[in-house]
């Protein structure tokens, strides 16, 4: 059964591992939400559906046709993600009246962590960096992408539904884009008085906006700096589902992991290592789609 990492931190009994995990879920929309199925091995060999099956009405005795999904067969290879967190332990016993020092350490590498995920969750490319794992950009077909133009063009609402359209059998689960693509959909959305975009506090009490009911998650790792065409101010918006049949993580059995290293023998100070052998998988292509081209 996949689980999100919230999720997971709720079945352990190690403090220092909580600690981590609240502080890698906190303030990313994909995170708190993205669920991850444990892997036994180094990776996951698994068959993508490129599109579904149909059906037909037929006469008496008429010949009936068959038809299946088309599946492309596709290997997520698990990547080792993390960072050493080390103590000083002469600042540990000379300031941990003032705040623990250990968890204020940690907590930065597990966002250091984070942030690496969440970058390469948006645009990795194993062509570039073979050991990281592809993106959610690189796992996006042909057949799924929006444009907004040659050169791009100004966001529009009608776009946005588009894009909403191409993930079939139900809404997208979210909505990822640029914190300018956000303002531009917030503007449009209120200059239209559709009352599409509302705000409410998700499960973890933070405010959030749904345009049509669709979560709208904001990464900073989504640049405004692409080339469409002549245009070099362009951005992207992905609209995605997550499950098990849709775009899910990979993680290694024991998931996140914050392993105490101990006394180091070359300085006086204790290692924290925070790992995680993680990569993403995309099961069906009809669950994952791009706008390209967006314009501020």
């Amino acid at each position: 059964m996949a689980l999100t990492l919230a999720e997971g931190a709720k079945l352990s009994n190690d403090m220092l591992l909580t600690g981590v995990i609240e502080t890698i879920v906190k303030e990313s929309p994909v995170l708190q939400v993205l669920p991850f199925i444990e892997v036994v091995g180094n990776g996951l060999t698994y068959n993508r559906e490129n599109a579904a099956p149909t059906a037909a009405f037929y006469s008496v005795g008429d010949t009936w046709a068959e038809s299946t999904p088309t599946f492309t067969q596709a290997t997520a290879t698990l990547r080792i993600l993390g960072g050493d967190a080390d103590v000083d332990n002469y600042l540990r016993a000379t300031r941990s009246n003032v705040q623990d020092l250990e968890a204020a350490v940690v907590q930065l590498k597990a966002k250091a962590v984070r942030a690496k995920f969440e970058d390469t969750f948006v645009n990795g490319d194993v062509s570039s960096d073979g050991d990281s794992f592809d993106g959610i950009d690189r796992l996006t077909t042909a057949g799924q992408v929006v444009s907004m133009g040659a050169n791009g063009a100004t966001l529009t609402l009608d776009k946005v539904d588009e894009l909403i359209d191409k993930v079939v059998d139900g809404k997208p689960h979210m909505l990822l884009m640029s914190r300018r693509s956000r303002r531009k959909l917030t503007a449009l959305s209120r200059a239209s008085s559709s009352g599409l975009l509302v705000s409410d506090r998700n499960e973890f009490g933070m405010m959030l906006d749904y345009y049509d009911g669709v979560p709208i998650g904001v990464s900073d790792h989504i640049t405004d700096d692409n080339r469409v065409g002549t245009s070099t101010d362009t951005s992207a918006i992905y609209a995605l589902q997550f499950g098990e049949g849709a775009v899910a993580g990979l993680t290694g059995p024991g998931g996140l992991v914050a392993e105490r290293v101990g006394s180091l023998e070359s300085k006086d100070a204790t290692r924290v290592r925070v790992k995680w052998y993680v990569a993403i998988a995309s099961f069906n292509d009809l669950k994952l789609a791009k706008l390209t081209g967006v314009r501020d």
